[in-house]
């Protein structure tokens, strides 16, 4: 019994030792030797998880820095991760932008908008802080962009790859420019197509050129055994240099003395907060209540089309950071008027603007105006325009005319007085069929009945439709004699039964050329 009480004492006493203070014990949080002096003071139930080192990391240097960061710019040097490119395209497009100061010095403070939200985001997804820089290359960061291939917004989006990640677009917003969806959806694009590639250079050329075209590119490499890295593949000259460029700018930002560039200070801290809209109200009367400029505003709410913000649509709304209180009180503390001037009125049958304009007492040219309605159309049923809201109209616009409304046009016919000669056994009805006309019309406009016939050689007057876009007289129209139909002067207009038209395009690949 005394021996095995020794040798229990024995077994305390090892223990203790290992755990003195002067063992090289380590914080479980940073992985440096513990400086607290305290036995059991780290104790495992309260220490934060180990976070893996990342192999793009562990090729810097050894040491990670404990000191906060500087600036912005600072903390997107410190989350690089993505393997550097070097080639002659690279060092091309570092002379480029390193000889255009001024362009990067309009560029880098236009983004100092935008640039911490971004930077926040991929942190929280682990991604790495380049990609932060990708609207550089997209759109100069620059949210009203849009390529002659129509991608949109500061991350480019194309109208069907923007739907595909939720970005509605609709007659009073667009969210590919919207700067929390856009950059969302762009992440979540990215994200996804470094899934399928497992490489972020194959993922940006997907980005710019569409995945089915680097995923063919791989094939026919796979297949002559040629390698598949972004280097290797055969691709268009645009999709060639976007790494590049990306690379060049990364190498800029992560060391602007060498290429003599000065980077404008941007603080390590939100330039924007979001704000709760329960109602709908005009632009310019939330950019007065927050004491900010409409232009401004419009600046970190680029989504919106109209004067109005629909709240069923546009729950949330952007403000710089000091001026989003101001707002929160001011607009609490409003009672001077109505919120809101403008409403959306569903258009109930197809018709002519100024048939339109009337019907909610606008003047035409401002209902165009406002709704951004092309000459020589006619709206169609359903379309959603924007019209002021009347004293007697107290109710905001319903969600699905806020998420959904839609405008839609169809050409409006233009016909031209012709007189053409019947031939033997001619008639209204036949005439009428050969014109593609109604017999009715026919009667009228030769004033006879719509039984009636025509002698062979006899002038009859048909408005026949011309194109309505030419601004020339059309090729006259040839009667069944095989003589030319004689047109006379005056183009009365006439509204034909609307044609089946669509404003909607998609592009299955994100390739643009500016």
């Amino acid at each position: 019994m005394k021996l095995l009480h020794i040798l229990g004492l024995v077994s305390v006493l090892w223990l203790t030792g290992c755990a003195a203070p002067g063992s090289a014990n380590k914080d479980s949080a940073s992985g440096l030797p513990s400086t607290d002096g305290a036995v059991g003071t780290a104790s495992v139930g309260t220490a934060p998880p180990l976070r893996p080192i990342r192999a793009a990391n562990a090729s810097h240097v050894g040491v990670a820095s404990l000191a906060a960061p500087t600036d912005l710019w600072d903390r997107i040097r410190r989350g690089f991760a993505m393997p550097d490119l070097d080639q002659d395209l690279v060092r091309d497009r570092e002379l480029w932008y390193a000889s255009r100061p001024d362009y990067m010095q309009r560029m880098t403070e236009r983004s100092s908008k935008y640039l911490f939200h971004i930077v926040e985001e991929l942190e929280l997804r682990g991604m790495p802080t380049e990609l932060a820089l990708l609207p550089y290359i997209e759109s100069a960061f620059n949210p009203m962009a849009v390529s002659s291939a129509k991608a949109v917004g500061m991350w480019q989006f194309m109208p069907a790859t923007g739907s595909d990640y939720q970005l509605k677009q609709n007659a009073f917003r667009d969210d590919r420019r919207d700067v929390l969806a856009s950059t969302r959806a762009a992440l979540d694009y990215l994200q996804r197509l470094y899934g399928m590639f497992g490489d972020w250079h194959l993922a940006l050329a997907a980005y710019n050129w569409g995945e089915g075209n680097v995923g063919r590119a791989i094939a026919r490499n796979q297949k002559q055994g040629l390698g598949t890295s972004y280097t290797d593949l055969n691709m268009p000259a645009e999709t060639r240099m976007y790494v590049p460029k990306l690379q060049a700018v990364k190498n800029i930002v992560a060391h602007p003395e060498r290429f003599n560039t000065e980077l404008p200070l941007i603080e390590n801290h939100p330039y924007f907060q979001s704000v709760d809209i329960t109602r709908d109200i005009d632009v310019s009367l939330v950019a007065s209540l927050a004491g900010v400029r409409e232009q401004d505003f419009r600046e970190l709410n680029p989504s919106l089309h109209k004067p109005i913000i629909l709240a069923a649509g546009m729950p949330q709304i952007l403000l710089p950071w000091d001026n989003a209180q101001v707002f929160r009180k001011n607009l609490e503390a409003y009672t001077e008027g109505q919120y809101a001037s403008w409403t959306v009125w569903s258009v109930p049958t197809t018709m002519s603007v100024s048939a339109a304009a009337q019907r909610v007492g606008m003047n035409e040219a401002d209902l165009r105006s406002v709704n951004q309605i092309p000459p020589r159309m006619l709206i169609k049923a359903g379309s959603a325009l924007m019209v002021p809201r009347g004293n007697a109209i107290q109710a905001d616009v319903p969600g699905q005319l806020a998420d959904n409304g839609q405008v839609a046009f169809t050409p409006e016919i233009v016909t031209r007085r012709t007189t053409v000669r019947a031939g033997k056994r001619d008639s209204v009805a036949t005439i009428a069929r050969r014109y593609k006309v109604t017999t009715a019309d026919i009667a009228t406009w030769n004033d006879v009945k719509s039984t009636a016939s025509f002698k062979a050689g006899e002038s009859v007057v048909v408005y026949l439709p011309v194109r309505a876009s030419s601004g020339a007289s059309a090729a006259p129209a040839r009667s069944s004699t095989g003589r030319q139909a004689v047109a006379s002067k005056g183009t009365p207009r006439k509204a034909a039964a609307p044609a089946a038209t669509s404003r909607k395009g998609g592009t299955p690949s994100r390739v643009k050329k500016r």
